[in-house]
């Protein structure tokens, strides 16, 4: 482990740590880079013991166009879901100290919440179905393509 991994680790031990919110890209002037907030408290709620809030606002922005900015309703949503210091699908997860150290103190955040799926996952029968489908198609308008080829004298036998 390396210095940063001390480091992590002493504070994590010392359960200082109550949340790290990762924040949106080019927030900040001079930086492209997202920005991530680290809360500290000497004196942790009991219910937030050797607990760490791990939450995702990375999409909590308006895009412009030499810098992106946190509106009032992306800092609301921000400070709601630190306040309620709960799971939130895709954007927050509370994590012990446990799981932390067992993943050698790492505190990035897509190792502890995953986006929300954008998207249905199909089962092995839909896809394989959907493939067929696909495939008779493609092979259809293949043939009429041949077909409108030879009338027009493109293509010969």
């Amino acid at each position: 482990m390396g210095a940063e991994g001390k480091i992590r680790q002493k504070i994590l031990g010392m359960d200082l740590l109550e949340a790290v919110i990762g924040l949106g890209p080019n927030l900040f002037y001079g930086t492209g880079l997202a920005a991530c907030i680290l809360v500290f408290r000497q004196r942790k709620v009991p219910d937030r013991k050797n607990k760490v809030l791990i939450l995702d606002a990375s999409k909590e922005f308006k895009t412009g166009r030499a810098q992106n900015e946190l509106l009032p309703e992306h800092v609301t949503r921000i400070h709601g879901w630190y306040h309620a210091y709960q799971d939130v699908e895709g954007v927050a997860r509370v994590v012990t100290l446990e799981e932390i150290a067992a993943n050698d103190h790492n505190l990035n955040i897509p190792r502890y919440v995953e986006p929300k799926a954008e998207q249905d996952t199909l089962t092995v029968e839909e896809a394989m179905k959907k493939l067929r489908t696909s495939a008779e198609a493609a092979f259809a308008a293949e043939a009429n393509l041949i077909v409108l080829l030879r009338r027009e004298g493109l293509i010969q036998d």
